[in-house]
């Protein structure tokens, strides 16, 4: 690489490589802190988004957390092996619904406290009026993306 070059590649500006640094920081607190109830932030945030929207098609969830179906369905399945979620089929059979369970709901019941402890470290950290603000810009920043 030519200094040129080096010059003009400040990692330190790049919204990629900053976004991904902290949400690698923001998952290894959620995931440490959701440990005890046997879920990753990940697994979390899925049983979340099912018990509040209800059966939904896979795509249609996939749309939700803006993640591709290969990717989801690689998620969805330790849930399901674990019975905390079903994958079951709507009347047009290509679609493929997904629903959690009762035992699902204890999970995530189980799992809110803690999570609310993550949350707490953040705010504690940064603030409500700034989180709020940061997440009201994330949302900004999805929405462009996807114009």
């Amino acid at each position: 690489m030519t200094k040129g070059t080096s010059d003009s590649l400040d990692l330190s500006t790049c919204a990629h490589a900053n976004l991904r640094k902290a949400m690698r920081a923001v998952s290894q607190r959620y995931d440490a802190v959701l440990k005890p109830a046997g879920l990753r932030a990940t697994q979390f945030t899925l049983l979340a988004v099912l018990e509040r929207h209800g059966e939904l098609p896979l795509t249609k969830l996939a749309d939700i957390l803006v993640m591709d179906r290969t990717t989801l369905t690689r998620n969805l399945k330790p849930l399901a092996a674990q019975g905390w979620l079903k994958i079951g089929r709507d009347r047009d059979e290509r679609v493929r619904l997904v629903a959690i369970t009762d035992s699902g709901r204890q999970v995530l019941a189980n799992a809110i406290p803690l999570w609310q402890v993550a949350q707490g470290r953040i705010i504690d950290g940064i603030g409500k009026k700034r989180l709020d603000g940061m997440l009201e810009d994330l949302n900004r920043l999805v929405a462009t993306i996807h114009e």
